[in-house]
């Protein structure tokens, strides 16, 4: 099932075709911008008119006569202004879409009709550390676009580009040294990785011989010691071990096989280097190797040069990365790679990737795109912290969550037993956390507050997880399902425009996939929560005659089936009651 808007852009734009002579018409096809102006209106008219020399409303007067319009799905259409096209949709049409749905519910979003192949590189936390705030954005942005491109048929490969390979892992190790032979010993210090690697740290700050040895063990592990790389290794799994529960707490996708660790590039490195050579590259600036490229440059009009190798023979990210993208070009094969990193490491990005192609590292059909995120705020305008300074980490802010969940829910169903609000607790902290940060223009910066995010009220988890429970709870009460599972008519405004705010989550869904912003998809549920609440308070449901109740109950229905998918492409789970 074609959703709505492709299905009108095929329609107009190819009655735009025919009438322009142009092949190449765009119809721009977009919802109304106002709901007494119809349901959809086709913006493309005014651009074709200035290309074939026609005036723009006896154009559009031509596009709505040459409209061959077989499945009925039009009931008007309308020239409106300087040459806008006003469409309002035929409402049988909508009924027998709303009642595919509901006998298929899967039919909601159709598959993409051009599958690709797309990387999703995400949450990347540095394992020499346990995960912390810094790292929520890019884990729950990166799983929800992978949710949403898997559900559109695409076949996804999500990679978690860890950081274990470098440093400080010399000073990790040297201090995991100093613990001695006690299994026991080490294992109860790395329980708390911060902790651990702090004390490492300072260790190295004061301590000269220990900085000395330090340095001594990245050297032999670079070199491939089996001492120091077992040592490495036992430090390695203990901190993905930390990360797979907050995965797993999460519901985020990611497993330990979707793990794409900087080590896994060492032996590719030096070729990485040789090939920028044999193409001409490579410079020298001050004992580093380094590629220039003319479109990069400082302030002051200097090329900024994309340091490959150290002076000291050392690699860099950015060797790291060249190396990813050849893979994911050439091994994966991939059409589209996403990484799912933060703002600040834009031009990062830019260089690797224009060096990437510079170099023939990236073949010419891979599309390389950095789905770029801004930074969590404190309430005094930084980054969020702990008072003392530190960086929350995630798994004490999960609990945090769960903590004022909880007592939000006792509050709201103090009659509930513990255990049960324990389990809607862990589900409503976590959601909250999640939709806070999915909700935001991921372009942008945004303020951590408990308060909002926790809320019954306005565009929460909280919010739209209680609009599902109710319509759960309403659909409970029908006296029995004769007939409650099929759109048969729509009497009033209210519940037309809900039936088309459901039909409406595949474009949504379509455009998440494109463009990559989570917080439209949560703009939208919200608004169909919004027309549910709307549509509840106008129409009489349980007490309406037979015929019009059984059709509500079937659009009561078809909401939740809707606001369901929609979340659980978000990783949010419903529940029954609250």
């Amino acid at each position: 099932m074609t959703n709505i808007r492709e299905q009108l852009s095929r329609l107009v734009g190819g009655a735009l075709s025919e009438a322009s002579g142009i092949a190449d018409c765009n119809p721009n096809v977009i919802e109304a911008t106002r709901s007494e102006f119809g349901d959809y209106q086709a913006n493309g008219v005014m651009a074709a008119a200035g290309r074939c020399g026609r005036k723009p409303r006896e154009l559009a007067e031509a596009v709505i006569d040459g409209m061959s319009d077989e499945d009925g799905i039009v009931a008007s259409a309308e020239v409106a202004g300087p040459g806008f096209i006003n469409i309002r949709l035929n409402d049988q049409a909508l009924i027998s879409r709303g009642n595919d749905v509901l006998r298929d519910p899967r039919s909601l979003i159709p598959p993409d009709r051009q599958a690709q192949k797309i990387v999703v590189d995400h949450s990347s936390p540095n394992l020499a550390k346990e995960m912390h705030v810094g790292h929520l954005r890019g884990t729950v942005i990166g799983d929800c676009l992978s949710r949403v491109l898997e559900r559109l048929g695409h076949e996804v490969i999500r990679q978690n580009h860890v950081g274990d390979w470098g440093t400080q892992f010399g000073m990790l190790i040297a201090y995991m040294q100093e613990l001695g032979e006690d299994s026991s010993v080490l294992q109860a210090e790395l329980e708390d990785l911060e902790t651990f690697y702090r004390a490492a740290k300072e260790k190295f700050d004061s301590d000269p011989a220990f900085a000395d040895r330090a340095r001594l063990s990245v050297v032999r592990l670079q070199g491939g010691d089996p001492e120091y790389l077992k040592a490495w290794q036992s430090f390695i799994d203990e901190s993905l071990r930390h990360c797979q529960e907050i995965y797993g707490r999460m519901d985020v996708g990611l497993t330990l096989a979707d793990l794409d660790a900087e080590s896994r590039y060492n032996d590719d490195l030096d070729g990485i280097i040789r090939e920028l050579e044999e193409k001409g590259l490579l410079q020298e600036s001050d004992g580093a190797r380094c590629v220039f490229l003319p479109e990069f440059k400082g302030k002051d009009g200097e090329p900024l040069p994309v340091i490959v190798q150290k002076s000291d023979g050392g690699y860099l990210y950015s060797t790291t990365d060249l190396a990813a993208v050849r893979m994911r070009s050439f091994d994966f094969e991939a059409d589209r790679s996403l990484y799912v990193v933060d703002a600040r490491q834009s031009l990062h990005f830019k260089q690797v990737f224009a060096v990437a192609r510079a170099a023939g590292m990236a073949s010419e059909d891979i599309s390389l795109e950095h789905v770029a995120y801004g930074t969590i705020m404190g309430s005094d305008g930084r980054p969020y912290k702990t008072r003392s300074g530190d960086s929350v980490k995630l798994a004490d802010l999960l609990d945090e969550a769960v903590a004022r969940a909880f007592d939000l829910v006792s509050a709201k169903n103090p009659d509930l037993a513990e255990d049960e609000r324990r389990l809607i607790a862990e589900n409503v902290g976590i959601a909250s956390v999640k939709y806070a940060d999915l909700s935001k223009n991921r372009m942008s910066d945004y303020v951590f507050d408990w308060s909002t995010m926790l809320s019954f009220e306005g565009n929460t988890a909280p919010y739209l997880l209680y609009a599902c429970t109710r319509i759960k709870s309403l659909l409970r009460k029908q006296e029995d399902d004769s007939g409650g599972n099929e759109l048969t008519e729509l009497t009033q405004p209210e519940e037309r425009a809900l039936l088309l705010k459901a039909l409406q989550l595949p474009e949504i869904v379509e455009v998440v996939a494109r463009e990559c912003y989570p917080n439209l998809l949560c703009s939208y549920l919200y608004e169909l929560s919004g027309a549910f609440m709307r549509f509840y308070e106008a129409c009489p449901v349980l007490k309406a005659e037979p015929n019009i109740r059984n059709s509500r109950l079937a659009l009561a229905s078809l909401t939740e089936q809707t606001l369901e998918q929609g979340l659980d492409l978000l990783g949010i789970k419903t529940l029954e009651r609250m």
